[in-house]
């Protein structure tokens, strides 16, 4: 059965790191984009950035670019999104999820089949 775990988040001050990881299990990694997604009380959830099967493409919100950078390792069937700078205004619970369709297609949450469950991300001082 196709899961996503994520893990990594938690609350830090502004300008500092996380770095979240999403492990995929139960299908073959290399067929699917893996998005990260973020979601605040009362808003959609949004596209935060996505990254192709192969890894060779990949697409980031105007919000986040330049800060955040996503990758992936296949042989472990992991996704991490590496979040540095962080802003109070990226305080959000961040969810993964996995897609047939390519980027920045599947940079849309009504693309994406399988979801994990979310990890919080806070930024506060």
């Amino acid at each position: 059965q196709l899961q996503l775990v994520e893990s990594g988040g938690g609350l830090v001050q502004p300008e500092e790191s996380l770095r979240l990881s999403c492990v995929i299990s139960g299908f073959n990694l290399d067929v699917y984009g893996i998005g990260w997604f973020r979601q605040v009380p009362g808003k959609e959830r949004e596209a935060v950035s996505c990254i192709s099967s192969s890894g060779g493409s990949t697409n980031y919100a105007d919000s986040v670019k330049g800060r955040f950078t996503i990758s992936r390792d296949n042989a472990k069937n992991t996704v991490y999104l590496q979040m540095n700078s962080l802003k109070p205004e990226d305080t959000a619970v961040y969810y993964c999820g996995a897609s047939r369709y390519g980027v920045p297609a599947m940079c849309n949450s009504r693309l994406i089949s399988h979801w994990g469950g979310g990890t919080q991300v806070t930024v506060s001082s």
